[in-house]
């Protein structure tokens, strides 16, 4: 029995499936018992030793030298750019859609005071290497910033969860040696990138000198990231992270579930992009004149659908999805997320399950059908 609000459902009634994001997953029942019988310390000081295994783990699967335990993403690239930037005067150069230039309040510019450099991202996440060897500095004068670091993002959140190709990321390392710049790889998503490429994450991150990736968001943690390099750079990443306001005490109940998440949910990653191709191809298969996929571009857990934005507006679609009314045939609420105005993000993690997954859609495809109908409703 359903209780009706003002023609709706109320959701608390209805099966809800959240694909706002992979950030809203709850630590699993192992994640909780870790972290409730965690051995700590004061991080500060170095004496918290689930956090140590924490990172010393997290470096030797990255094949870096050392590894730094962080609150967040965006603090892990706000550090590393501080820590390659430290020179007043600095530029990075990174793509026009990276994380780190579209999400993270301009931290860059705020906080650590330089300035970006951008590239236009392709479809695919990359951007142009003869752009980028243009836009590198050489020999400055007086009028012009430094360039002191390349920023790549993999995967990449705005071009829907792609990987960048290996021999793309070789290319910009080679480009950016040739002027002894370094390369930063905002690998939020990176485990999922391994995860797709059927390679060790090691492999992935190879040719950048320091990378990131987040516990908190596929993994499953419930807050953290990891930043990683040489043992030189983690040494100033440390320093740079008590400074703002990072220096945290007894981190190992946060760490525990770190460890639990590389040793449990790396490889079931897979599980969130066969679950996101399946959305995918159901909405393919309407043969919608509004809504579209792009099925090869699917590569992880993120599902981009495009939108003729002179039929319907993407916050009407999410309203409903959502919106579950008393005559609707599929009683399922379905919560998706914007952050572009032509496209619904969807976004898959370790709680959606396979039945989510067909209640979605069978909630999907009865919206579509029904804006669908409206659009030749009106035509006709």
């Amino acid at each position: 029995m359903y209780e009706k609000v003002n023609g709706e459902i109320n959701t608390s009634a209805v099966h809800v499936v959240d694909l706002r994001s992979d950030t809203i997953s709850k630590p699993t029942p192992e994640m909780r018992e870790a972290m409730a019988t965690a051995v700590v310390g004061d991080d500060v000081f170095g004496e918290d030793p689930t956090v140590a295994e924490l990172e010393r783990r997290s470096a030797e699967l990255l094949g870096k030298e050392d590894a730094v335990f962080v609150a967040s993403g965006t603090m892990a690239n706000l550090i590393a750019i501080m820590v390659h930037c430290s020179q007043r005067g600095s530029e990075i150069i990174s793509g026009d859609n990276g994380h780190t230039f579209r999400f993270e309040q301009g931290g860059p510019a705020q906080i650590a005071g330089v300035q970006a450099s951008l590239i236009r991202n392709n479809s695919d996440g990359t951007f142009s290497l003869d752009e980028l060897r243009d836009r590198i500095r050489k020999n400055p004068d007086c009028h012009e910033p430094y360039t002191t670091l390349v920023i790549i993002e993999n995967t990449h959140n705005m071009c829907g969860g792609k990987v960048l190709p290996l021999d793309w990321i070789e290319k910009v390392k080679n480009i950016s040696k040739e002027y002894n710049i370094p390369v930063h790889m905002d690998g939020a998503r990176v485990m999922n990138a391994a995860v797709y490429l059927k390679v060790p994450v090691e492999r992935v991150v190879r040719d950048v000198d320091t990378v990131c990736f987040c516990l908190s968001k596929g993994l499953g943690a419930p807050i953290g990231s990891i930043l990683a390099g040489s043992k030189t750079f983690v040494d100033k990443a440390r320093r740079t992270r008590k400074v703002l306001g990072g220096g945290w005490r007894q981190a190992g109940i946060i760490a525990a579930a770190g460890l639990v998440a590389l040793d449990k949910m790396i490889d079931r990653l897979q599980e969130d992009h066969d679950h996101i191709l399946q959305i995918a191809r159901a909405i393919d298969s309407l043969r919608s004149d509004i809504f579209k996929v792009d099925l090869p571009s699917i590569h992880t857990n993120i599902l981009m659908m495009y939108i003729d934005r002179s039929k319907v507006a993407v916050k009407e679609v999410i309203y409903r999805l959502a919106k579950v009314f008393k005559n609707d045939i599929v009683k399922v609420s379905v919560r998706a997320s914007s952050i572009r105005p032509d496209c619904v993000r969807f976004v898959t993690y370790w709680q959606i399950t396979d039945d989510d997954i067909r209640d979605t859609i069978d909630r999907v495809t009865f919206v579509l059908k029904e804006f669908d109908d409206q659009f030749k409703s009106i035509k006709a």
